[in-house]
């Protein structure tokens, strides 16, 4: 296995992705490196199926080794949501401001200690026949904070607060967030099983 497809077009998770898995033997390649890409329709009932969707269907259409994740933010509060909706939290085609505004809205006067949330992140590899040979997880907890606070990161990083380090995400810088993140934590797990895998 030389190259393995990324199934995503977000370029912040790109970056992100590409960056905590460098020092495998791979090359990890966008799908949005070429010219045509499947769009898959991210309709799963859990983050693991969306991930496995995303990776299978990509794997496919490629013929390739192919990798997806899905993550969600789930905040105690509100029931687990906005969950596997998060990306679309305010609706379809919304941006990042949209959907931390609806949050800010949903948790409008509720006390910090009931503002318990965490990120979760699965990752799906796919061989070129669509078979998936590698799950991985991980997560962290934290709160959501009463407004949003630093520059970097993307999503929902500006109201995730992170009690050990009494920052959010968009404040950590990406060095720090890439050694703990939800996405760091899935890809480690992703790494340890990949590096065993026959």
């Amino acid at each position: 296995m030389k190259e393995i497809i990324l199934a995503t077009g977000n370029k912040h998770k790109v970056v992100e992705i590409k960056d905590i898995l460098k020092d495998l033997s791979v090359t990890i390649k966008p799908m949005t490196d070429f010219e045509k890409y499947p769009e898959v329709v991210e309709d799963g009932q859990t983050l693991q199926d969306n991930a496995i969707k995303k990776a299978t269907e990509v794997a496919k259409y490629f013929n390739s080794w192919a990798i997806a994740d899905d993550t969600g933010l789930e905040v105690n509060y509100l029931n687990g949501a906005p969950g596997v909706y998060s990306s679309r939290y305010a609706g379809e085609n919304c941006s990042y401001a949209d959907n931390n505004n609806k949050l800010l809205k949903a948790l409008n006067g509720v006390q910090m200690e009931n503002r318990q949330a965490q990120f979760r992140c699965v990752i799906a590899l796919s061989d070129p026949q669509g078979n998936v040979k590698i799950l991985g997880e991980g997560k962290i907890k934290g709160y959501i904070a009463e407004s949003l606070s630093g520059t970097t990161g993307f999503g929902y990083d500006p109201l995730f607060y992170v009690p050990k380090y009494e920052k959010t995400f968009a404040e950590l810088g990406e060095e720090i967030k890439n050694q703990i993140s939800h996405r760091a934590m899935a890809l480690k797990d992703f790494k340890n099983k990949f590096l065993s895998l026959k």
